[in-house]
């Protein structure tokens, strides 16, 4: 009965009407929503494409307009951004992202340190250098992360990701552990553990955290100033399944929403 009117219950919100820390701590907002651990954020992407019927480059342009629409809410006056890509469907969004955010006025650039023969990434490598969007092959200096660009895209590493960082990516992320222009992270700051979140001493610190479909359990450890969610594309069923009852908060035509808005809208369900 217990599991029958939590059922009921995560339905009707989903149905209803729009209505520099040395050591990481767990923030109270944490409490306020589902999170997922590795295994349950690989089988949600699985429903979706076996279930759901979606596919790779469906959800990756969903997502990473959804980014681009968050990171003009935040960051407006923002307009030379650096966008970091790495290799898999993370770097996929992050792509995407840098096109929508070339549409919406931007001028941004991307980073993209290890170029695969995938056909997926090659066309939407494709797609940038049609909408004039430079490709830079040789990481940046410090001094330009610093000075020339006003935001800096994390889309390297994914929620698939196992420490440590490899050796191809290690100067890039001493770069962004270093620089003092703000980043924002696309699901997972790079070189975060999925579960546990920063490891070691020095690690990523983003302003701002886009959680891609649902937050990560390492989202418990942002300290930034601005976490969202994006992605706003999960059937009814499915958010029950994963107990995603903050889907009813998504308003109008927006494609993402603001974590600090979210109210703890069954604290039951954890």
């Amino acid at each position: 009965m217990k599991d029958l009117r939590l059922k009921c219950n995560i339905t009707s919100l989903i149905c209803s009407p729009n209505s520099s820390m040395s050591s990481p701590r767990l923030i109270p907002s944490a409490r306020m929503l589902h999170y997922l651990n590795q295994i349950e954020a690989i089988n949600l992407d699985k429903d979706l494409f076996n279930q759901c019927s979606f596919s790779v480059e469906q959800l990756m342009e969903l997502a990473g307009l959804s980014c681009a629409s968050s990171i003009l809410e935040v960051f407006p006056k923002a307009k030379h951004v650096l966008v970091v890509s790495g290799p898999g469907n993370n770097g996929g969004d992050g792509l995407v992202c840098a096109r929508h955010l070339k549409i919406f006025g931007y001028q941004p650039e991307v980073y993209y340190p290890k170029p695969t023969s995938n056909t997926l990434y090659r066309n939407l490598i494709e797609q940038c250098k049609h909408f004039e969007i430079p490709i830079i092959t040789s990481c940046p200096p410090l001094e330009d992360l610093n000075l020339k660009y006003s935001l800096v895209i994390d889309a390297l590493f994914g929620f698939s990701f196992k420490p440590p960082v490899r050796q191809e990516f290690q100067e890039i992320m001493q770069k962004l552990y270093q620089t003092s222009t703000p980043c924002c992270s696309i699901d997972i700051p790079s070189g975060w553990d999925v579960e546990t979140g920063p490891c070691g001493k020095e690690y990523l610190k983003p302003e701002m955290l886009i959680s891609l479909t649902a937050p990560k359990i390492c989202a418990k450890y942002f300290q930034g100033k601005y976490h969202y969610l994006a992605g706003r594309f999960i059937p009814p069923a499915i958010a029950i399944k994963y107990k995603l009852t903050y889907m009813s908060r998504y308003t109008s035509s927006f494609s993402y929403l603001n974590v600090g808005d979210i109210q703890d809208l069954n604290s039951g369900v954890q």
